[in-house]
């Protein structure tokens, strides 16, 4: 229901031909998908707060869905974090609101100070490297033996080889092509990630 959300408020910005194809571009965020289909359409540069304007109506076309749902597991897993102290952040693809309401629908801890989105950078890597930064600073560490970053894409898998991460695989649904694209640890779910973790 996202994509659609983010399709309608597209169209409420008046841009008609919007490639919907969004698993083939080149940036899976929400800034680059306004960008590139505005640029598209008026073949001109994205003038000065349309991004602000684009992630107000999203909200409101998010709201007229039902509240998304916590993957399973989630809540656990951040307190399992905070609990044990390990620093942890948050690295979306979404604009920054949006992705607060979905982490409040699910009834998610998050501090806003480690939620690195793509309002400030359209590449993944980009907001990643934002998100590790804002958890040095969060943490007071200078820096961290190991970074782990966990998704579900093959562009999560990809996202963290290119940044030289670990990677963490969760879910069914594309375990097999991130493992055909060489990731070593995947896990059905959050749950099993966690037992791994004792």
């Amino acid at each position: 229901m996202y994509l659609i959300s983010v399709t309608k408020s597209l169209q409420s910005l008046g841009i008609v031909d919007i490639d919907t194809d969004y698993n083939n571009y080149k940036h899976h965020t929400d800034s680059y998908a306004l960008r590139y289909n505005y640029e598209r359409n008026f073949g001109a540069t994205m003038p000065n707060g349309l991004l602000e304007n684009f992630e107000t109506d999203l909200l409101y076309q998010m709201s007229l869905f039902d509240a998304v749902q916590e993957i399973a597991g989630a809540k656990v897993l951040l307190q399992f974090f905070k609990d044990s102290d390990i620093p942890f952040c948050f690295a979306t693809g979404a604009l920054p609101r949006p992705a607060m309401m979905k982490l409040d629908q699910c009834d998610l801890w998050y501090d806003e100070q480690i939620l690195a989105t793509s309002k400030t950078h359209e590449s993944r890597e980009g907001f990643v490297m934002d998100a590790i930064e804002r958890a040095k600073r969060f943490y007071a560490q200078e820096e961290f033996d190991q970074i782990i970053s966990i998704g579900d894409g093959v562009w999560d898998l990809k996202t963290a080889e290119n940044l030289s991460l670990d990677f963490v695989g969760i879910g069914d649904r594309n375990r097999t092509k991130l493992m055909a694209e060489g990731a070593k640890n995947c896990f059905s779910n959050l749950e099993e990630f966690k037992k791994s973790l004792f």
